[in-house]
């Protein structure tokens, strides 16, 4: 299947960053509720890769998909990018009641900036080598001053460095992690893209808990259905990202989920009970977001790259 348009594509990765805020809000009341963070964290997996499943038994072109990805000849590392996923989860879960949502959220934007320039540049996304221009710079940078402007007001925690770094490195793994399913996606279907980011990310999601003792008590599972759709969600944010990595690239694909994630908790702030309500810094925050999409997409190039481009193939050679 073709890549969709930027214009098209990036509205998907927006609404996709709107479920990933309804889903952080899911799986943090049902890992309350349940009596360990981690859990809502399981449930959620669980959830997407039962989904996933029954997609194999009732739609054809998902075998098909995953069939073509075993003749793909892509190397073993492009198929680690669920890795990524459970990383940040895991990582959230324990570094965010220390340091606060704010600080969390603006290291981890700052880490997935960064991410999205290396990995657009070393070409493992499926565009192939987006080189450093001054646009790309400055909508990263531009898109890390959005985060911490919605933040303003919210919380501080203890401000310990190690945590800190920790958050950065788990956006750096969720901009690996789009860069990956997008090369799998790019040499078979996106429902296969889909298929090995669960299968990847699933079993490490259980390990940890298991580490962790989240299944060492009885938990209380809640009455409350919609607490257990972050699975469908987290199906729903992974295909808005494969569809905008494969249009656009990692770093506008995450600018793009972090406007969408800014707009979507501005909307649970004032529908939600108890919200916080419409809150400036958010809305200015969100606004911000979607600038700093369109300046990273800017056609002017400037010294910032060196070499000439040259796109990896699905087996890991570079031509060009």
């Amino acid at each position: 299947m073709r890549p969709l348009p930027s214009s098209a594509a990036l509205p998907l990765v927006v609404l996709g960053g709107a479920a990933s805020a309804a889903q952080g809000v899911v799986n943090a009341e049902l890992g309350e509720r349940a009596g360990n963070p981690v859990l809502g964290a399981v449930v959620n997996n669980l959830g997407g890769s039962l989904l996933v499943v029954l997609g194999l038994f009732a739609v054809p072109s998902m075998r098909a998909g995953l069939a073509v990805l075993r003749r793909s000849g892509l190397p073993w590392w492009s198929y680690l990018g669920g890795l990524g996923g459970a990383a940040i989860v895991v990582i959230g879960t324990y570094v965010v009641p220390v340091l606060g949502v704010a600080v969390f959220t603006i290291a981890q934007v700052a880490g997935g900036s960064v991410g999205g320039l290396a990995v657009d540049r070393a070409g493992l996304a499926p565009v192939g080598r987006l080189p450093f221009t001054v646009p790309r710079v400055a909508g990263a940078l531009l898109g890390v001053g959005a985060v911490t402007l919605a933040q303003l007001g919210r919380p501080v925690g203890d401000l310990a460095v190690g945590l800190v770094l920790l958050a950065v490195a788990g956006g750096l793994a969720v901009a690996l992690q789009s860069a990956l399913n997008g090369r799998v996606s790019a040499a078979s279907t996106t429902a296969a893209g889909i298929a090995v980011n669960f299968a990847v990310g699933t079993p490490v999601i259980l390990a940890v808990a298991a580490l962790v003792g989240a299944f060492a008590t009885r938990p209380g599972w809640p009455g409350q259905w919609w607490l257990y759709g972050g699975g469908l969600l987290g199906v729903g944010i992974v295909l808005s990202l494969l569809v905008g990595v494969r249009a656009v690239g990692v770093l506008r694909t995450g600018l793009a989920l972090v406007a969408g994630q800014l707009g979507g908790a501005l909307l649970l702030d004032v529908l939600l009970p108890g919200g916080a309500g419409a809150r400036l810094p958010v809305l200015a925050g969100a606004a911000l977001t979607l600038v700093a999409v369109v300046v990273a997409g800017g056609r002017r190039r400037a010294a910032i790259g060196v070499a000439p481009d040259r796109s990896p193939e699905p087996d890991g050679r570079l031509v060009g």
